[in-house]
């Protein structure tokens, strides 16, 4: 992972903080890999591994295509002329990918229901 791609991961999951039940998946050189919820310790131990480490984390998202009709309505009623914090604040809550984490293989597409959406 460039540093380039780290900083991008963890201003995504900084953003993702807020909402308590983001699933993050970490994997160590060792191959000891497990799921967990992600917290503030998480991505505060994460940023401070150096690029070259090893240690991988990586959030379970949903693609944008995911979105359902519902979804899509209860979105536009956040839309406005221009990309608003309240538009990234939903896709957030939401688990969306809008940064194509999971196209750079940062970020591993959430499992069916895993959000509950």
């Amino acid at each position: 992972m460039t540093q380039e791609e780290k900083e991008l991961l963890i201003k995504d999951l900084c953003a993702r903080l807020p909402y308590s039940d983001v699933q993050i998946h970490i994997s160590y050189e060792d191959g000891f890999k497990y799921d967990k919820t992600l917290t503030y310790e998480d991505v505060k131990n994460y940023s401070q591994l150096p690029a070259y480490s090893t240690t991988i984390v990586k959030p379970y998202l949903r693609p944008m295509s995911s979105m359902t009709d519902e979804e899509r309505q209860e979105y536009g009623l956040v839309l406005c002329d221009e990309l608003s914090i309240n538009q990234f604040d939903w896709l957030n809550a939401h688990h969306f990918d809008y940064r194509g984490l999971i196209e750079k293989g940062l970020a591993l597409e959430a499992k069916d229901r895993m959000y509950n959406n």
